[in-house]
């Protein structure tokens, strides 16, 4: 193997730990900084913050390529590429929080042997602005490269390994060079690499651009799909058979048209409203994506209607949610649909138990006066309604006979439409899923 260009990644979050593990896993050294000493000690350590299927095991494996530091020198002495992977959280207006950004471009000594490269999700026009803060601190020498990440939580790694495209948007320098001679082994053989990823070299507002919109897209996506599933309960159709009718149209795809309660997570939120904030910052009305996020928002409290349409006024009803994370295989709860659940639910009145075989202790942190049950038979003991809200595959696996003993009540509603509706009626349980007639 030849001989890979050591980086440096600033911040050791889910973006910025897998995209390390990966290049160590392609065989370049990583300097790994972080201002969090406690996290750093933790990762010396060989604990993992963060739940990723296969993500300890990869790191684990590459121990001796990664280093890790809060002193940015560290990355700085050993690295001429930077990638900056802190967390860009939306603030109180919507728009990006861009502080930590900022704080690392402070943090940037004058060099002209140094480049950064932008992980983070960032809105369009940060690189401008960067490469002008630059030029105002005397730093102009430091190079910008824009290379977003597409990862999924749960599939990181193979994400990381196996990418549909690599995105480098820059002005044509050594630095935009540099980072496609990392990516080499995972593009395509046209590109020179055994990959499957399509190379998209590009300007740098192109490449900032390119995540923001996919997002907003994916989003849009669930949104309609999740308003066909409305039309159908209306109407007496099925949404998974005019799904899969659908997604077999090539110009449409099946990927992403799984009606549920709403989408979450740590992009798709924050991706849209940044996206409409931009568009709206430069006075264009982006009307398509203010219909995605109410839609969104909508969907989450239509369980509530379910609910009461079996169970009558919520006051003193037992309710059992199943799953809490925003997706399965992640312990993320960020913007997940059962925080606004578990909170609307227990205003209506109800007395509200959950159960999430990963993401508890996340959980805790953000869900109040909810009881914690032990495993997935514990939260449904007595409940008068089952809500199933993250798919997770032992939920799928249930023996609806124990429910139905165990549960006061017969209501369940499958806010993913994941679970077998037949085994679940002969058990004696009322079924009823998002938009199955």
């Amino acid at each position: 193997m030849a001989e890979r260009e050591p980086i440096g990644v600033i911040g050791t979050g889910y973006v910025g730990l897998v995209t390390a593990a990966g290049f160590a896993e392609l065989g370049s050294d990583v300097y790994c900084i972080d201002i969090d000493a406690g996290k750093i000690e933790r990762l010396k350590q060989g604990e993992i913050p963060i739940y990723e299927p296969g993500l300890t095991e990869m790191i684990a494996r590459n121990r001796e390529r990664m280093h890790f530091s809060t002193d940015i020198q560290d990355a700085l002495d050993n690295a001429r590429l930077l990638f900056v992977a802190v967390g860009t959280p939306p603030t109180y207006s919507g728009d990006a929080d861009l502080s930590a950004v900022h704080a690392v471009v402070g943090a940037m000594p004058a060099s002209d042997r140094h480049a950064l490269v932008m992980k983070s999700t960032v809105p369009c026009g940060t690189g401008k602005n960067i490469k002008r803060l630059f030029e105002e601190q005397g730093k102009s020498g430091f190079r910008y490269v824009s290379c977003p990440e597409f990862l999924k939580e749960g599939s990181a790694i193979d994400d990381f390994l196996q990418p549909d495209r690599v995105v480098v948007g820059d002005d044509g320098d050594w630095a935009g060079d540099a980072v496609v001679e990392l990516y080499r082994p995972l593009l395509t053989a046209e590109h020179g690499g055994e990959g499957p990823g399509e190379l998209v070299r590009t300007d740098i507002a192109s490449a900032e651009m390119v995540k923001l919109a996919a997002n907003a897209f994916l989003a849009t996506k669930i949104s309609f799909i999740n308003e066909i599933a409305n039309v159908c309960e209306e109407t007496g159709a099925d949404v998974l058979e005019v799904a899969k009718g659908m997604g077999l149209d090539s110009r449409i795809g099946p990927k992403f048209l799984q009606p549920g309660i709403g989408f979450g997570g740590s992009c798709f939120p924050k991706d849209v409203t940044a996206l409409k904030q931009l568009a709206g910052n430069s006075g264009y009305h982006f009307q398509l994506l203010n219909s995605v996020i109410e839609v969104n928002e909508l969907q989450k409290r239509r369980v509530i209607g379910k609910l009461e349409k079996h169970l009558g006024p919520l006051v003193g009803k037992r309710i059992a949610l199943l799953g809490l994370a925003f997706k399965p295989n992640t312990d993320d709860m960020r913007e997940a649909s059962s925080l606004v659940l578990s909170a609307r639910l227990q205003a209506a009145g109800a007395l509200v138990s959950a159960f999430d075989p990963i993401a508890e202790d996340e959980a805790r942190k953000l869900i109040q006066g909810v009881r914690f049950a032990e495993d997935a038979l514990d939260a449904l003991t007595d409940a008068d309604a089952l809500v199933l809200v993250t798919e997770w595959d032992e939920f799928r696996t249930l023996d609806w006979t124990q429910v139905a003993r165990l549960m006061a009540g017969t209501t369940v509603i499958d806010g993913r439409n994941a679970l077998d509706p037949d085994a679940v009626r002969g058990a004696g349980l009322t079924y009823e899923g998002i938009g199955r007639g």
